[in-house]
């Protein structure tokens, strides 16, 4: 249990500090009237004109922070607040979410892999609670229980850090077209670039929170078996 502990004090400080920085990096930016003076609906169809991309749709969504793409459906959704926002922050987040979907139409390798990992990820989340209680109640007579547990819990890492390289490729895209747009300043643009590396950072954190706790999965079966 200490070792499990020193692993999340660990991830835990500097989650708490990405999140924080993420968090004041948006209010910032929110804050800060976009040059060009388009919504982040406007900003999201024109990087996808300017990608050749015509078949993909730009709807609201619910929430906050909810924005997201579907290459199911072909679907580009925004937050309230990014559909509407004139501001840094919703264009950069717009610009990230179509991000995906030009990876998603230029066949972008990681993409495809956490596409095919979704559904075995979904199933994964449903059982994994129960499989790992059970695991650790049963351990010192079914260890193959916990095992299982730690192998689904394992694709769920794996699926985690699949993300990284699709998320911060996506916002790499945002930033170098919204760089060549002209819909931004030089300072905008710095700021862009800022608030995409901090959203990028939240999931460096969730990544290695998931590892920590991987580990520890890993620390209880094998002490099991002294």
């Amino acid at each position: 249990m200490s070792g499990y502990i020193v692993l999340m004090i660990i991830v835990l400080i500097p989650s708490f500090i990405v999140s924080n920085r993420f968090r004041s990096r948006i209010k910032k930016y929110t804050q800060m009237p976009l040059f060009s003076g388009l919504t982040g609906k406007e900003v999201a169809e024109r990087m996808l004109a300017d990608h050749g991309i015509f078949d993909v749709n730009v709807v609201v969504t619910n929430g906050i922070l909810s924005d997201h793409y579907n290459p199911q459906t072909k679907t580009v959704s925004l937050s309230k607040d990014v559909y509407y926002g004139r501001n840094v922050a919703a264009a950069s987040i717009a610009a990230h979410e179509c991000g995906h979907a030009v990876q998603h139409a230029t066949a972008y390798s990681f993409l495809q892999m956490r596409s095919a990992l979704v559904p075995v990820v979904t199933f994964s989340s449903q059982i994994i609670t129960w499989v790992i209680l059970a695991g650790i109640i049963l351990i010192s007579s079914f260890p193959q229980i916990m095992l299982a547990g730690i192998i689904l819990f394992a694709i769920t890492t794996l699926f985690s850090f699949i993300t990284l390289p699709v998320e911060f490729n996506a916002s790499h895209r945002a930033v170098q077209w919204i760089g060549n747009s002209g819909i931004v300043t030089s300072q905008q643009e710095t700021a862009v670039r800022d608030g995409l590396k901090w959203a990028a950072m939240t999931y460096v954190v969730a990544a290695l929170g998931s590892l920590a706790t991987l580990i520890y999965y890993i620390m209880i079966f094998l002490g099991s078996r002294d």
